[in-house]
């Protein structure tokens, strides 16, 4: 499992994980696209938007290896706007190719881009 050394391991100040030590012994949990429904708290969209500017800031619009960032926090952006970069994707592979979509993630959290040419 590829580590991104200089990720951010959570959301400073809460219990948000955005980062796992180690790999799981039992299996790799995979990712799934999860609704995000109007009435989430706000701690939560924050967590979204912040784990979105960290993949921004370290990856851009490349391709990126799933490695050590964590399966729940990826499920929230999963499917709309983070997308699998390889054909056919495994959602249980440490290993498996995801990218930004640009389009959609701007779309959804303008806050993360403002100000920011990449």
């Amino acid at each position: 499992m590829l580590k991104h050394r200089g990720f951010p391991g959570r959301l400073p100040g809460t219990d948000y994980q955005f980062t796992v030590r180690r790999a799981n012994p039992k299996g790799v949990t995979p990712l799934i696209a999860r609704e995000r429904y109007r009435d989430r708290k706000p701690a939560d969209r924050r967590a979204d938007s912040e784990f979105l500017r960290a993949i921004w800031q370290c990856f851009g619009d490349r391709p990126f290896e799933r490695g050590n960032l964590d399966a729940g926090r990826l499920s929230w952006l999963f499917g709309r706007e983070i997308k699998p970069a390889e054909d056919p994707f495994d959602p249980e592979s440490y290993e498996a190719l995801l990218v930004l979509d640009l389009d959609v993630a701007r779309a959804s959290f303008p806050d993360v881009f403002d100000g920011e040419a990449r």
